[in-house]
């Protein structure tokens, strides 16, 4: 294969084997550009980004990387994400741009030492990869006076699709809207053609300047991925009246249980509200009568003690019956990648070699 592109940049492998995305110099500007439209004007002159993403990452490439060097901004290299270090490194270097995904968020609002530590040169934040708790989003804005963005990307869009408006409205729970130039529409799952209507859910299809060419040397998947300049993103999602997106999960990471379709990001986003949860993950597992069966992984705050009747009697107020977790694990950490992102397909992968060895 020809490969004319400035990187061959490898999916995070979060729900299968990573793959090498092709993305062009124009690709990657483009997606820069498009950021830099939606900060319209912030930073003017001068300006410093937090770099506590990993530049080998999409998001770092764009939010740290490309936006310092379109900008001719400071880039503040963080080289682990230790929650005291990039304290540190906001007051001192008045960080302006605050890009991260919702553990770094977590761990910073939950600092024992936060109220030591002034964060008011945030302009603004913005966070991908997972869902934030609306009180967590609270919690954060009231620490830096900043707003947070959610927004919505994947590594073949190079990586951000969609993002809430910056100075204009945010909805808690949504990611946003299209970047100029980026159209967005949802499909039926099933035939991948038939469009679904407003407030229905379908998967996310993306087409836009910041769109690769194609998986290197997977024409097969190629093939399945992009269909007439459409990219099938695996997501689901749904819009509301104004045009918003709002992630309902990976369509792989769907459970079936007795013949229902259950989405674990639901779930985590309720675990997510209890106030003694530091973090949450549930996973399909294996189940002799219903196929599969909720289990739910949950990191307690510091200091904390919940009990498994505790989540189960906040469960049952907030969730339908059948999606109320079955199994319930505490653990002290959550799988994740080198970005910060929980890994749910290692917990899965962990729940089935159990049930091969018993």
């Amino acid at each position: 294969m020809l490969f004319r592109s400035a990187t061959l940049q490898y999916t995070g492998g979060t729900t299968g084997v990573s793959k090498g995305a092709m993305l062009t110099h124009a690709n990657l500007y483009s997606n820069a550009q498009q950021m830099k439209a939606w900060l319209h004007g912030m930073g003017k002159g001068s300006g410093s980004i937090l770099c506590a993403l990993p530049y080998f990452h999409s998001f770092g490439i764009l939010a740290c990387m490309n936006m310092g060097i379109l900008q001719g901004w400071n880039q503040v290299l963080i080289p682990r994400p230790d929650i005291e270090a990039i304290l540190k490194a906001v007051e001192h270097y008045k960080i302006t741009l605050f890009p991260a995904v919702p553990t770094l968020y977590t761990g910073v609002v939950n600092h024992p030492d936060i109220a030591r530590y002034n964060l008011s040169s945030i302009e603004a934040s913005f966070s991908a990869g997972a869902p934030l708790p609306v009180d967590l989003i609270k919690k954060f804005e009231k620490l830096s006076g900043s707003q947070i963005c959610e927004a919505y990307g994947l590594t073949e869009a190079s990586p951000c699709v969609t993002v809430n408006p910056f100075r204009g409205l945010t909805k808690p729970g949504s990611v946003g809207i299209p970047l100029p130039d980026t159209k967005i529409k949802l499909v039926n799952p099933e035939d991948g053609i038939t469009e679904i209507p407003q407030g229905g859910e379908g998967e996310i299809l993306v087409r836009g300047p910041q769109v690769m060419k194609g998986y290197f040397n997977r024409p097969d998947e190629t093939e399945i991925a992009l269909k007439d300049g459409w990219l099938h993103t695996g997501d689901v999602g749904r819009l509301d009246e104004d045009g918003f997106l709002y992630i309902v999960d990976r369509i792989k990471d769907m459970i079936i249980a007795s013949g229902y379709n259950i989405y674990p990001n639901e779930i985590d986003q309720v675990l997510f509200g209890h106030p003694k949860i530091l973090e949450a993950c549930a996973v399909g597992v294996p189940h002799e009568y219903r196929g599969e069966t909720v289990k739910a992984f949950i990191v307690v705050k510091q200091g904390e003690v919940l009990t498994e009747e505790e989540v189960l009697e906040y469960c049952n107020a907030n969730l339908a019956k059948y999606k109320i977790p079955k199994i319930i694990e505490f653990i002290d950490e959550l799988p994740k990648s080198a970005v910060g992102k929980i890994l749910r397909k290692e917990l899965r992968k962990m729940e089935l070699e159990k049930a091969h060895n018993t």
